[in-house]
């Protein structure tokens, strides 16, 4: 695996270490992490007609998927996500005059049945929003009235617009998850910063500190650092405007 940076599609990630605007602490156990370069990825592969070989395919400490670099005829260079069988020197295309090949992108009202996708777009235009981690895919379900049904990894059944374009194939890198830390270093460069049970700490830190001895969660349920329940309790917010749009609830 090659690695090489070029500078117009890189620029250095500045490290928030879970402080939102304020300064404060919005995400819990994070910072410390190693200096990054963020890899300026095409999410929108909207370079049509124009062939582009692979000349690389390179690691992204920013996501769990590799990166592959392309080089299009006319000498422009871009990052995309490499899927599974992608390989140096092989030549992908964007638009819909091009082949059912991994890593080529076109929308989805002209992808066949059946054909496994990934990078997909919510809205026309807008880019790459969804399944874009190491080994996920959705499939082409069916086609009616302008929109195309996917299958998402999660197992939900979703409506897309066939103007939507997402890219063929699915994502590389598919054992990250079998992957071992190895060492408690190796996390701090990462950025994650060490967890502390909530039975460990004082009862003014957490619900679930104090007592004399080893002591439970008590009773009447689990809570999280702020006391609010956490086991059990459903804390997503149904999003009105897109429920017309789901088929299929996931598992």
């Amino acid at each position: 695996m090659q690695t090489q940076r070029i500078k117009s599609l890189t620029t250095i990630l500045p490290k928030n270490s879970g402080r939102d605007v304020y300064g404060h602490v919005a995400v819990r156990h994070q910072g410390g992490r190693h200096k990054r370069f963020y890899r300026l990825i095409d999410w929108k592969r909207d370079k049509d007609n124009v062939g582009a070989r692979v000349i690389s395919i390179e690691y992204d400490p920013n996501r769990s998927a590799d990166i592959a670099l392309l080089q299009y005829a006319d000498g422009e260079k871009r990052f995309i996500v490499a899927p599974v069988g992608l390989s140096i020197g092989a030549t992908v295309k964007s638009g819909d005059g091009a082949d059912l090949r991994a890593g080529n992108s076109m929308q989805l009202g002209s992808m066949p049945i059946g054909t496994v996708v990934h990078n997909v777009e919510i809205k026309p235009g807008r880019g790459g929003q969804m399944i874009r981690s190491a080994g996920t895919s959705a499939m082409v379900l069916a086609k009616e009235g302008g929109n195309v049904q996917l299958k998402l990894p999660s197992g939900e059944v979703r409506l897309f617009d066939e103007k939507c374009r997402a890219t063929i194939g699915q994502i590389g890198n598919v054992e990250w998850r079998n992957r071992v830390i190895g060492k408690a270093g190796r996390s701090r460069n990462m950025g994650i910063r060490p967890s502390v049970r909530g039975v460990a700490q004082n009862p003014r830190s957490h619900p679930h500190g104090g007592g004399e001895g080893r002591s439970g969660i008590g009773l009447p349920s689990p809570k999280s650092p702020w006391g609010k329940k956490t086991l059990g309790k459903r804390t997503r917010k149904r999003k009105k405007y897109s429920d017309r749009y789901i088929l299929q609830r996931r598992k």
